[in-house]
């Protein structure tokens, strides 16, 4: 009976030290639509190649986007937010840096899915705001999963849209952010 006692203390040890707290990844996707309700011309766009660091531990997590990756449908429209709204050349990347407010209701040792709050600070063309949203963990056989789906004001982030097309771009963006993080090896 001792021994089994040794051997489960020692597993449950093992297992603490050996968990692993930070998931990565270099392919998370972000959609970006801002199209002006009514028009018939989408403005929409998909970068695929979003970082994304998640601490299991603290919540703390990261996100980085280079602004050019972005693709879209029609290449004109790709080079007018380059040039016109985003300036990636002046602004080449966004990023956001905060953390899981309800991070202590996650159990990443199990699978299981979890709503969650998010806090933190969003960088866009160069302005940096404070954003609170909600979010979705899934975690599956060592795996995490992360949806969200929010809104901003460009304007927020000194982004004008010209008179000539204002009525196809809407004046708020809403994000879609999705993530499938690996164990940070």
């Amino acid at each position: 009976m001792k021994k089994i006692s040794w051997l489960l203390i020692v597993l449950l040890f093992a297992g603490t030290v050996f968990a692993q707290d930070k998931y990565f990844t270099k392919t998370g996707k972000i959609n970006f639509d801002a199209t002006s309700p009514g028009s018939p011309e989408q403005v929409e766009g998909i970068h695929k190649s979003v970082l994304c660091v998640l601490d299991t531990k603290t919540g703390n997590m990261q996100f980085s986007v280079a602004m050019k990756g972005f693709e879209f449908e029609r290449a004109l429209m790709q080079e007018h937010f380059n040039e016109n709204y985003i300036e990636s050349d002046q602004f080449p990347k966004s990023e956001f840096k905060g953390m899981i407010s309800n991070n202590s209701s996650v159990n990443y040792t199990a699978n299981g899915e979890y709503k969650v709050s998010v806090k933190g600070k969003l960088t866009i063309h160069g302005i940096t705001k404070d954003i609170e949203t909600t979010g979705n963990l899934v975690i599956k056989n060592g795996k995490i999963s992360a949806t969200s789906v929010f809104t901003v004001l460009l304007a927020d982030y000194k982004i004008s849209i010209p008179g000539l097309v204002a009525d196809k771009v809407s004046k708020t963006a809403k994000i879609i952010v999705n993530c499938l993080l690996d164990p940070l090896r």
